[in-house]
């Protein structure tokens, strides 16, 4: 069943924004909010034709989440199966423009657990902070101040998330697997999910069909 754990976590424990590159412990690669775009080599079915929001990235490896594929569940149906329901805020039909929003796939770990992307920020019970416009929470919390009308409205909510272990990304990058471009809060909250891909890749200042030219690092 769907649902946002609310047990403690990883996020919880290590509630900080990413060090910048060069610091003591972080990589010489820091891709922390960044966009990973995945090449036509990347025949993965998981991954194939996916871009990943990169949310953390250091020594112990990356965390990101998909931000477009879709699911065939609703926010509604979600909402549902938490036992909240979508309160209609004053002035603003916001319960209407989220109910038939669909419920993202981000990423094959932690299937049965609920990420919440969303701006602005607010520190929830268990929140990451990724930059200064960007956190992620896994906590149920933040999806209950959406239901009352008084929670982020600019967010994206996936099942499961995508992890790398340490080394792994970097890996997958030198072998052609992903490109890398620092990411826009604009593709994550505001376009239509079939335009995140070409989007993304628009932000290279290329067009998506150039790919299969293209090296992994941007």
């Amino acid at each position: 069943m769907a649902k946002l754990d609310t047990s403690p976590d990883d996020f919880t424990r290590r509630k900080r924004v990413a060090k910048a590159p060069g610091s003591p412990d972080s990589p010489s690669l820091n891709l922390t909010n960044h966009f990973l775009i995945a090449m036509p080599s990347m025949l993965d079915p998981v991954f194939g034709g996916t871009v990943v929001y990169l949310c953390e990235h250091n020594v112990n490896g990356a965390l990101g989440v998909v931000i477009n594929k879709p699911t065939d569940m609703t926010m509604q149906a979600l909402f549902d199966r938490i036992d909240l329901t979508l309160e209609t805020s004053p002035g603003l039909d916001f319960a209407g423009s989220i109910a038939g929003r669909p419920v993202m796939f981000g990423g094959p770990v932690q299937v049965e657990r609920g990420f919440v992307l969303h701006a602005p920020i607010k520190n929830y019970s268990s929140t990451l902070q990724v930059t200064e416009q960007i956190a992620m929470t896994t906590s149920k919390d933040v999806l209950e101040e959406v239901a009352h009308g008084n929670g982020p409205q600019r967010l994206l909510v996936s099942l499961g998330c995508s992890g790398w272990g340490a080394g792994q990304l970097e890996s997958e990058i030198v072998r052609n697997g992903w490109l890398t471009v620092a990411a826009d809060p604009a593709i994550i909250f505001d376009l239509p999910i079939a335009e995140r891909f070409a989007a993304a890749v628009n932000l290279l200042g290329i067009s998506p069909f150039m790919l299969t030219a293209e090296s992994g690092r941007a």
